[in-house]
């Protein structure tokens, strides 16, 4: 059973945030910018890259005017340059925006899944590049699926990801959104799906759970951040919007390398919950802390690249092996 109220959460002592955070904000892009957050990030041809959701306003907390994903490159993962224009946008007839990149390196190429707000529904897409120029779009999910990450090798020959579909109808006609695992041999055609983490099994959410960043590969399983959300009513207006009662915190399980639908560890407790002052104040959703890179170093260190209350995108480090044995062991009171 679901709690009705979570309460108060704190981060795990294994997180450090990095001392300059926010690591990318809107000041830091060249073209028209309001909140720079949720970015995918790889290591690519001998450099830090990181592509970030850019949604422009006609004004400060006015008008959406559009979205658009920005390019943005680093020589140690802290100082990042932006580049002149942005690298992806989708917009149509039927197309509205992509947003919530991730990325994966496999094969010597860049695999970008993003999220596609159409007229018929949110889509979860897939597009491959080798320049971060050309991008050749494989894949698009039918409605309503997103926060698709793809594994960094194939797993039994097939490609894999990680997703979250919203069953609204069967899950009770409200949230109720689990993350989910499917096979492809191609990136185009994708199915064997299997469900990895429902919202029930995380103590500190209530209302949805669902990937984070690609998961990296360690000798004891695939090391896995996911984002876990809970609502409590008497949250008040919490940024721009007139309400906002959700709060999102990330977390971390270990899933086996073989049967990456199999959870063999996970920490019980958040890894990071919201609590500095750029994650919980003047943001456009306060209380936000959303992962989509994770970067595993030679030295042990992981960084954690996270959206922060839907408005800069920050860091924060582990080790490697605090990550492993928080997915292991018991955390003491």
């Amino acid at each position: 059973m679901l709690p009705s109220v979570v309460g108060p959460l704190v981060s795990h002592p294994a997180m450090r945030r990095y001392p300059n955070n926010p690591v990318l904000s809107a000041k830091d892009v060249p073209y028209k910018a309001t909140l720079v957050y949720n970015a995918g990030v790889c290591k690519y041809q001998g450099k830090y890259a990181m592509v970030f959701r850019n949604d422009f306003y006609d004004k400060p907390e006015g008008k959406l005017e559009g979205t658009n994903l920005g390019l943005a490159f680093s020589d140690d993962g802290l100082r990042w340059t932006v580049t002149d224009k942005p690298c992806f946008s989708m917009s149509d007839e039927e197309n509205i925006r992509a947003y919530d990149p991730r990325l994966t390196v496999m094969d010597g190429r860049v695999v970008l899944c993003f999220a596609l707000d159409t007229r018929h529904g949110l889509r979860g897409g897939i597009a491959v590049t080798d320049d971060f120029e050309k991008f050749d779009v494989r894949s698009l999910s039918v409605p309503d699926n997103r926060n698709m990450v793809l594994f960094p090798e194939r797993i039994g020959g097939q490609y894999v990801r990680l997703e979250r579909p919203f069953p609204v109808y069967s899950r009770g006609g409200r949230d109720r959104f689990d993350a989910w695992l499917s096979h492809s041999p191609d990136l185009v055609y994708w199915g064997d799906s299997r469900l990895v983490l429902a919202v029930e099994d995380v103590p500190f959410a209530n209302d949805k759970v669902g990937p984070a960043a690609p998961p990296i590969k360690t000798a004891r399983g695939w090391l896995t951040s996911f984002h876990a959300v809970d609502r409590d009513p008497d949250r008040g207006k919490n940024g721009w919007e007139q309400s906002w009662k959700k709060r999102y915190t990330a977390g971390i399980m270990l899933l086996d390398l073989e049967k990456p639908w199999k959870i063999i560890g996970m920490c019980k407790t958040p890894l990071l919950a919201p609590e500095a002052d750029y994650e919980i104040a003047g943001g456009l959703r306060n209380n936000v802390i959303f992962p989509g890179g994770m970067i595993l170093e030679d030295s042990g260190e992981v960084k954690l690249y996270y959206g922060s209350a839907d408005t800069v995108e920050c860091l924060a480090t582990a080790h490697v092996d605090d990550l492993l044995a928080l997915c292991t062991e018991p955390r003491r009171a």
